[in-house]
């Protein structure tokens, strides 16, 4: 089974690599600002934009209006039209936003094809810089397929696609499990046990309400308002980090350990759109849990379904089968109305996934 997987690894930049990789990220930026602008002035006029087009078109003109792109690798100039047209090509199809210009210091990373680096252990050897320092060795073994180099709290990284040949795993335990998603707890099994979520930015809204209130205060344009930009960053970085950490743990546990995972078809979208809740949903981290849950189970050998998403998981009594239809969100506790069975709420709804194959089944 062939499948692509990114290892995102630490650099450790001196400084002159730092200012390259500043200018190759302010290159690539520029450069799909600049494609970006001249999709749509060409739409608007009535002509058939492309990104292949617009490449042809920059390349023309880059030697005189644009030299110092030059200064760093031509992917950073060369990538964003691909970039760009993908973006397109996702909008058009629904799947994606219309795209947006981008401004310094928000997802600042700059694209290098597989034939124009290499990796030496913990470094990496990049184009008209040398060795990088690297927090860690690659974790996969096969063929680098690319790397993207971005900053994040002002933090240099280095993400690099890898495509192996795997053969899956053949799960040792061949037991089913239901995983009730909540925002009380991160997740219920329906062995019983129950994962409790970090819930750091709960944990930390202080400390980042006090940051954040320290910046409206400073100057625009000012150093201090720049170094408290950077103290937000961070903390937020720490945040997603703490919540990525917990959300890894979940899912390797689960792919690890079942060979059959049912997971509920949550609108997060939707979700989300409760002000009440938003927050809250977004400090677990739905969405991450089942992306991460997608792609580790093939490997380990696991199977995850997705329940639909009317599957009554919450209301369906797991012993007789029964519907409670007066349950409400405060309800913690499942009673059920025709057998009188109690159980915890998020229990029974795992339950209830447990079984959701057989009841399609049948």
């Amino acid at each position: 089974m062939n499948i692509s997987l990114a290892h995102k690894i630490e650099l450790r930049p001196n400084n002159i690599q730092k200012g390259y990789f500043a200018r190759a990220c302010g290159t690539a930026r520029f450069v799909w600002n600049w494609g970006l602008s001249e999709w749509k002035r060409q739409y608007e006029e009535g002509l058939k934009p492309s990104g292949l087009g617009l490449k042809k078109e920059f390349n023309a003109i880059k030697k005189e209006q644009f030299p110092w792109v030059f200064e760093v690798l031509r992917d950073a100039n060369s990538q964003p039209f691909s970039n760009l047209q993908k973006a397109f090509i996702g909008f058009f199809k629904g799947v994606s936003k219309y795209p947006t210009f981008k401004k310094k210091g928000i997802s600042d990373s700059f694209y290098i094809a597989n034939d124009k680096f290499r990796i030496e252990e913990k470094k990496i050897h990049i184009p008209k810089l040398g060795w990088v320092r690297m927090t860690e060795c690659l974790a996969y073994s096969g063929k680098i397929l690319s790397a993207t180099v971005s900053r994040t709290a002002g933090k240099w990284f280095v993400s690099l696609n890898v495509q192996m040949d795997i053969t899956p795993a053949t799960c040792k335990n061949q037991a089913v499990a239901g995983v009730d998603l909540g925002v009380k707890n991160l997740a219920t099994l329906s062995t019983g046990e129950v994962i409790e979520g970090p819930k750091a930015l709960r944990k930390m809204q202080k400390k980042l309400k006090r940051l954040q209130q320290s910046l409206s205060r400073k100057k625009k344009g000012s150093k201090n308002r720049e170094k408290q930009k950077r103290k937000v960053a961070r903390l937020h970085y720490r945040i997603s980090c703490i919540r990525l950490n917990a959300l890894h743990k979940l899912t390797s546990k689960l792919a690890r350990n079942y060979s059959v995972i049912v997971i509920e078809d949550l609108n997060v979208r939707g979700m989300m759109s409760n002000d009440k809740l938003a927050k809250v949903i977004s400090d677990m981290g739905f969405h991450e849990f089942r992306r991460q849950l997608g792609y580790k189970s093939p490997i380990a050998g696991a199977h995850v379904i997705i329940a639909d998403r009317w599957f009554p998981s919450s209301k369906r009594c797991s012993s007789c089968g029964e519907k409670h239809q007066g349950l409400t969100l405060s309800d913690r506790t499942f009673v059920c109305p025709a057998c009188s069975f109690k159980i915890d709420r998020d229990i029974n709804a795992a339950k209830n996934l447990e079984m959701y194959p057989e009841l399609m089944a049948a």
